[in-house]
Order: C-alpha cells, then structure tokens, then sequence
C-alpha cells in the first residue's frame, strides 16, 4: 500500500525525522526517525511489511514491535486525515 500524503499536507525532512503541516487546522506532526523510515519506505511504493523490514534493519528491533508500530502510525495518519 503506497501512502500518499493530502494536498493540504507539507512535509519537510530535519536532522530529527520529518515535521508534517495539515495546513487546513495548523496542526504540526513530528515524526521520529523510525516514524520518517516509515513513511518514506510507503510513500516509495513500498508496502508495510517493506516498511517493518526496513525497521527492523536500521533500528534492532523485533519484527513483532516493527509491525505494531508501522500499523499504529499508519492508522493515526489516516484518522487524521493526513494520507490517503
């Protein structure tokens, strides 16, 4: 599944992660670095379990705690109304 971020949505990479804009409510995400991965990992045609495999090699996590947070970030995404 390929995340596409809403029109109303900036993006912008620090030395910390990603900072999302919803500039329809003024609203600031800060993601993580593990977060940044995440997204970009979707947001590049990838799919979720790219995105808990990539997890899982650059940050020495388990699998298990990979996919619980990949399908935790991409669901408070979505419920925010932030991708599609």
């Amino acid at each position: 599944m390929t995340l596409r971020f809403s029109d109303d949505v900036s993006t912008a990479e620090t030395q910390y992660g990603t900072v999302l804009l919803d500039q329809r409510t003024g609203e600031y995400w800060e993601l993580n670095p593990t977060g940044a991965l995440v997204v970009r990992t979707l947001m590049d045609d990838g799919d979720e379990t790219a995105a808990i495999a990539a997890l899982v090699a650059r940050f020495d996590i388990d699998r298990d705690r990979a996919e619980q947070d990949v399908t935790a970030l991409v669901r408070d995404l979505r419920d925010a109304g932030l991708v599609s």
